[in-house]
Formats: C-alpha cells, structure tokens, sequence
C-alpha cells in the first residue's frame, strides 16, 4: 500500500529536522564552539531547502507528464494538483482552492480577465449532475464567468442535459487525453 504524498512530506521534514540536529549536536560536541554548530545547521538547512525544491520539482514535472493511466491512480487531491500544472501549462491563472468549503470549486481558473471555476472529479464510474449542480453553485459563489466540470471519466446523460441548460462545460476523459496530448506534442516541439 502506497503512503499518501502528505504523510511522505511529513515523514521527510522529520527525518531532515533530526538530521539537522544531529549534526547540530555533534559539531558542537566536536568542536566545543556554537558558532561553528550554528553554520554547520545552517549548511544542513540550505542542504535540506534544496533537496525538498529538487524534489517538487520532480514532482510537478511529473505531474505534467502524467498521462491517462497515471491520472487514474491519482486521489482527488492529485487529481486538483494535476489539473491545475496543465492549466498554468495552457497559460492560466490556476488556483487550486481548499480541500473542504470550497463551495463547489476545486480550481479557479483566469486567463484573459474571465475567472472560471473547476469542479475536478477523478472517478472510475461516470460523473452525474451533482457536480454540475455544484460548480454552478460556485460559479454564482465565485462570480466567475464560467463553470467547467473536468473528468477522468464520463457523464451521465442527465449530467449532460443539466450542463447544456446551465452553460456548464463537462471535459470528459476523451478531451481531457485531447488536452495532455497537445500539451505534450506542443512541448515536445519547442525542444
């Protein structure tokens, strides 16, 4: 079973903290002088901000490779985190709102001055109207100038109908790979 990417984080903050203290007590243990401990840390301290930027690094330009098969591992937080990458890719304004009372809206989008909300649904069955309900309900929250539910999945035909009344946009999983694919051919040729 994997461990979940915040308890990874936390687990490594730790472990750098410890380590951290460590060579903290053994230089002034070494050397008798706080001075020269006190820089020792402070290298320790830059050693480990360069090490955790390193590492999300890796992980945002992992998240841009991702492809479908690896969108469908994800949880719903990745699956946020993921969308907003391809969007700031595609050169909006991504945010990636909070985890409860977000009031219907996992992303706020902006490009261009338009603000457009994003109800991120990373399902293994079909998405119905309670998403599209929802990101309505947050595009009048938000006062965004769109709505758009994004999927690595499908919609119902109620989702469908409901969207198309409500001028709600539904990305499903077929648009979604439409997207990555340009993405990564357009990156793929500026090389």
């Amino acid at each position: 079973m994997k461990k979940s990417s915040k308890k990874q984080d936390k687990q490594t903050e730790s472990i750098m903290t410890l380590i951290s203290m460590a060579v903290f007590g053994l230089v002034f243990y070494l050397t008798e002088s706080l001075i020269t401990a006190a820089i020792a840390l402070l290298v320790m301290m830059l050693i480990a901000v360069i090490f955790v930027l390193v590492l999300n690094q890796n992980k945002l330009k992992k998240l841009r490779d991702s492809g479908i098969f690896e969108i469908d591992m994800m949880d719903g937080t990745q699956f946020e985190h993921y969308l907003r990458e391809l969007y700031l890719a595609y050169g909006y304004k991504a945010t990636v709102t909070r985890a409860s009372g977000d009031f219907g809206a996992d992303l706020i989008l902006n490009k261009n001055g338009r603000k457009i909300v994003v109800q991120a649904k990373r399902y293994k069955k079909n998405v119905g109207v309670k998403a599209v309900q929802e990101v309505k309900s947050a595009e009048l929250h938000y006062g965004a100038d769109e709505s758009w539910v994004v999927t690595n999945s499908y919609f119902t035909k109620a989702a469908y109908q409901l969207a198309n009344s409500n001028s709600v946009i539904l990305i499903d999983r077929d648009q979604l790979v439409k997207d990555i694919v340009f993405l990564q051919s357009k990156s793929n040729t500026a090389m």
